[in-house]
């Protein structure tokens, strides 16, 4: 019998994440999740028809470690790892205070370094695989209000170039994707907002925001053997916000 691929999601509970999740287990896939929320994970086990699950802080890269590490125990090794951890902060760098730019540098950066690592002690020892770091369009693109943001999703994409560079001799794969503004509960504050939706749709070409499952699907392309001469590239999925300009009529 064939193994089935094992994928590691962080931030597994989101709206990305769990989209990400679904889309897997469709395509035959184990998945297993980290959250902070131990109900939302539950439950989110519980939809998927099980799998594993581990409440852990994203942040704290001993704490992603051991719980990759003991996903990659029992299941001989693991194929991929995807962050899925984030945030967002719309605020001028004058207004930002030292709590928010550190949370924003933590929640962002951070964690997407703790894949990294990770990831690649793990999958070193196995035979490679790959990883997806979730960058952002504000990082290709100068947006206002965006200053915290956009520089740690900058570092987002640096180190996955980066870390492609590192470990393609150990056959692992990094990519990072780059969206746009997307309809998830972390976003609830701008799509909930009539006024702040209304000017954030008028900024992509395509003339509006982007769904979770579009992301997830490129995110588990990525993560698939069908990816599997693709490696230290941003993926824009972001309806032209970051590379077109003007919209052109018939």
């Amino acid at each position: 019998m064939e193994r089935q691929p094992v994928y590691v999601i962080l931030g597994g509970t989101g709206g990305i994440g769990s989209a990400v999740a679904r889309k897997l287990v469709a395509d035959g896939a184990r998945v297993a999740l980290a959250a902070r929320n131990s109900e939302r994970l539950e439950q989110m086990a519980n939809d998927l028809g099980g799998g594993t699950t581990g409440v852990l802080e994203a942040t704290k890269i001993d704490e992603v470690e051991d719980f990759v590490r003991s996903v990659a125990d029992a299941n001989d090794g693991i194929d991929g790892i995807v962050n899925c951890v984030g945030s967002i902060l719309l605020k001028a760098a004058h207004q930002t205070s030292d709590e928010e730019w550190r949370q924003t540098i933590s929640a962002n950066l951070d964690t997407a370094f703790a894949t990294v690592r990770a990831g690649a002690k793990v999958m070193g020892r196995t035979g490679g695989g790959s990883i997806v770091l979730m960058a952002s369009a504000a990082a290709q693109v100068g947006l206002p209000s965006h200053e915290a943001i956009a520089a740690a999703k900058a570092g987002v994409i640096g180190l996955a170039r980066s870390a492609a560079a590192t470990y393609a001799g150990k056959g692992i794969r990094v990519n990072a994707v780059a969206p746009g503004l997307v309809d998830t509960p972390m976003s609830a504050a701008i799509t909930g907002n009539e006024m702040m939706l209304k000017a954030s749709t008028a900024m992509h070409p395509l003339g509006r925001i982007g769904k979770p499952e579009e992301i997830a699907s490129v995110i588990s392309w990525l993560l698939s053997e069908e990816a599997s001469w693709v490696t230290g590239q941003v993926i824009g999925i972001d309806g032209g916000l970051a590379s077109v300009r003007g919209k052109a009529t018939a």
